[in-house]
């Protein structure tokens, strides 16, 4: 019997090896640092001293100390504007705030001894802090009563400027405590730790892709339905573990959402009703949903255990950036070095995710070099993350301007329009006027002419940053996008009313912008934002869209979820000139392109009926046309019959009385 595992060189096993090495060092070290906060520093970030000079780092958090005698009382006058040691004079509200809450949270951290004690992980030094918020809140609001009692808050001053939020905002003030306290190895030797880590996996992966380039060019399917890492799994344990992420990120949400249920239950509302008319409206409840290959039983361990690495790395990320301190002070050196300013996770998601591309833009290189197509749209993706993304925003952000991705279109860069982002763009004059302008001049102009011209293959398979990454690193699991019409139905409903989300969340942030009202018909303008961030933007996009690649395919979210891919999608449905065209005659049903297509079409299906493809998910990337033995498949442009040809189905018919003739 024929071996199904795949010959590997000795320099591929050494990769293995070293990337191994450098995944289990990333992963230790969110274990090997300690925690230890001193005073100056807890109240410099939670309540920072409007009289001292205090600096802006690139991340927008105070970088100074204050030492613990210099805040005074809370029953400081406040009638006169007090000056600093350089008599620059002071804002009495900022002074009164950090008079309060400085006191408060000096005395809670004493008394429950966050500060000055050392702590052996961030969780439990993070417990500690949320301990003390609480404390620090009761004892704001106990001064605040007070002030209200005696009438004593001065004019201008609101109790809500002085009271503290809920511990569910205190967030970000959370990781940079936590940035603060840290201790320990990889504070002390950031590069070192940069090398083992990111260093040395990009070598070992590029030792691994490298000889690939050795071999014969062509695509072989190398026994991926084989594979522990590739193969997927069954719609029982897809529908299980994908049940659970989403029972997770809702519930998550009650919490994230200080727990208003209001917009979670929305949203099982709408998923409900989804799957209602999908199963029964539609009448799918019958309808087979398995893939041509689908595993039985317990299936692919490593890519379960992948999908989980992945899906933990993005919940942490998002939503508990305190826990990733020491992968973040391990990219400062870089961002110092080269950009100026602290790093954050945004900075290190950003590197990590330029490397990827980069990285496996190689494998996907070696892998298709017998296409030019694919090489040069590799290519064209490595260059637009490696630009656009990553290096002109981080230098943007170096000159104090709006660190604005100019390849990023509404509605996928869903906070565009938003009041913090459009006072931005207005107070940097005539670049952030032209950043505004671009962005307006992508969705109305630049999206329906690209894509009448050449599909939407020109943004979604050439420049996206999250086509990117499903592209380059999500390549190897492309085989296990749900090809069933069960699927296809889902997918229309879900990722139009993604799109109509988007579009109603941003017509709620324009009127609020004009008009200055906070709600409309009681909608309130922050809590769809935040809602829509969390569920999408992090939770769809992030969570599943991509620790999803090993367990259901690399397009989960642009198949289901791009409110962008959406709007291109319609255009392309209906006016695009890009098409797919099939030569029947020549197809031997290899399934190849089938196999290989990421967005869950039957690409088989329309080469054995001889009809073109013009469908609103194909995002052109052509790997079907790559690896087609036959060439049946081409990728064309063309104005003729783009109104009515995707109706239709084009058969040929042979006969004695008729001979060959075309027919629709």
């Amino acid at each position: 019997m024929p071996s199904k595992s795949t010959h590997k060189s000795l320099l591929q096993y050494v990769g293995l090896a070293l990337f191994a090495i450098s995944l289990l060092v990333f992963t230790a070290m969110l274990g090997l640092e300690k925690y230890r906060l001193s005073e100056e520093d807890l109240i410099a970030t939670v309540a920072p001293d409007p009289r001292t000079d205090s600096e802006e780092d690139g991340d927008g958090e105070a970088a100074s100390t204050v030492s613990a005698g210099s805040t005074g009382g809370a029953s400081a006058q406040v009638d006169e504007a007090p000056t600093d040691e350089q008599g620059t004079e002071v804002d009495p509200k900022a002074r009164l705030i950090h008079e309060i809450q400085g006191d408060a949270f000096r005395e809670a951290g004493r008394e429950l001894g966050l500060v000055d004690q050392t702590f052996g992980s961030s969780f439990s030094f993070s417990d500690k802090v949320y301990e003390v918020h609480e404390e620090a809140k009761r004892r704001v609001d106990e001064r605040v009563d007070q002030l209200k009692t005696d009438n004593a808050l001065p004019e201008g001053v609101s109790e809500w400027d002085i009271r503290l939020s809920d511990p569910i905002y205190f967030k970000d003030k959370l990781a940079a405590l936590t940035a603060a306290a840290e201790m320990g190895p990889v504070k002390n030797n950031p590069l070192l730790f940069f090398g083992l880590t990111i260093g040395l996996g990009l070598l070992g992966g590029l030792l691994y892709i490298i000889p690939k380039f050795s071999g014969h060019a062509g695509i072989r399917n190398d026994h991926i339905y084989h594979s522990q890492l590739t193969k997927g799994l069954n719609l029982g344990w897809r529908s299980a573990i994908l049940g659970a992420a989403i029972i997770g990120i809702i519930g998550y949400g009650i919490r994230y959402m200080a727990s208003d249920w209001f917009w979670p239950a929305v949203t099982v509302g709408i998923a409900l009703l989804i799957i209602g008319l999908v199963l029964f409206v539609e009448h799918s409840w019958r309808n087979s949903p398995a893939r041509a290959a689908d595993p039985a039983g317990l299936s692919a361990y490593l890519g379960i255990l992948g999908g989980t690495y992945l899906i933990g790395f993005y919940i942490l990320l998002y939503w508990a950036p305190e826990h990733v301190t020491a992968w973040v002070t391990m990219v400062d050196p870089v961002k110092q070095g080269v950009f100026g300013g602290m790093a954050s996770q945004w900075f290190l998601y950003g590197l990590l995710y330029t490397v990827i591309i980069l990285v496996m833009g190689v494998r996907m290189i070696a892998k298709y070099r017998h296409n030019k197509y694919q090489i040069v749209r590799t290519l064209s993706v490595m260059f637009f993350q490696t630009a656009f993304a990553f290096l002109i925003p981080e230098i943007l952000g170096a000159l104090n301007k709006p660190q604005q991705d100019l390849k990023n279109i509404w509605p996928l860069d869903y906070d565009f329009f938003f009041g913090w982002q459009l006072d931005q763009f207005q107070s940097a004059g005539a670049l952030g006027t032209f950043m505004l302008v671009w962005g307006i001049f992508l969705v109305i102009v630049g999206v329906p002419l690209m894509v009448h011209l050449v599909g939407k293959r020109w943004y979604c398979s050439w420049v996206c940053g999250c086509g990117g990454l499903a592209e380059t690193m999500g390549d190897p699991w492309r085989q296990l996008s749900d090809k069933s019409v069960r699927a296809w139905k889902f997918e229309r409903w879900i990722i139009h009313g993604v799109l109509v989300a988007a579009i109603l969340m941003t017509a709620l942030t324009l009127y609020s912008y004009f008009t200055g009202a906070e709600s409309l018909f009681g909608f309130q303008t922050w809590k769809v934002q935040k809602w829509y961030g969390f569920l999408i933007g992090a939770g769809f996009a992030g969570v599943v869209g991509t620790g999803f690649y090993p367990l259901m395919g690399n397009r989960v979210w642009c198949r289901f979820g791009c409110p962008l891919a959406a709007y291109l999608g319609l255009v392309q449905r209906f006016q695009s000139r890009f098409r797919i065209t099939t030569n029947g005659g020549q197809c031997i049903s290899c399934g190849n392109c089938s196999t290989y297509c990421e967005m869950g079409i039957d690409v088989r299906a329309y080469a054995q009926k001889g009809q073109d493809i013009v469908r609103a998910s194909c995002v052109g990337c052509g790997v079907c046309a790559a690896v087609c033995p036959r060439g049946v498949l081409r990728l064309e442009n063309s104005s003729e019959d783009a109104g009515y040809r995707t109706v239709p189905e084009r058969v040929i018919h042979v006969s004695e009385e008729e001979g060959v003739v075309m027919k629709f």
